[in-house]
């Protein structure tokens, strides 16, 4: 499974990022321009997933991880977001609250 940390997420351009938490969590806080699909009801929403390199994120990076996996068997091309919002956030990227 393929994985990169936020920092180096952050330095590509035009990325696609899906957030897998659920609406809960998503209310508290995220990151702006993520598209939120929760890992609940992924295999329900696949067709709205952008095309290209698709970068997952969760809360820590243990649900992400999971759904990385998912997709790669999918045959689409994915990497998780290691450490989740919780590290994105300790790295002192943008996040929106409430």
């Amino acid at each position: 499974m393929k994985s990169i940390t936020p920092a180096e997420f952050a330095r590509l351009d035009h990325a696609a990022l899906i957030d897998v938490r659920e609406p809960y969590e998503v209310a508290q806080v995220s990151v702006a321009g993520a598209v939120m699909l929760p890992m609940s009801s992924l295999q329900e929403h696949l067709a709205e997933l952008p095309e290209g390199p698709l970068y997952v994120l969760c809360h820590s990076g243990a649900r992400s991880a999971r759904v990385t996996l998912f997709l790669e068997q999918q045959g689409y091309d994915a990497a998780n977001i290691e450490g989740g919002i919780v590290e994105w956030e300790a790295s002192g990227l943008a996040v929106q609250r409430g």
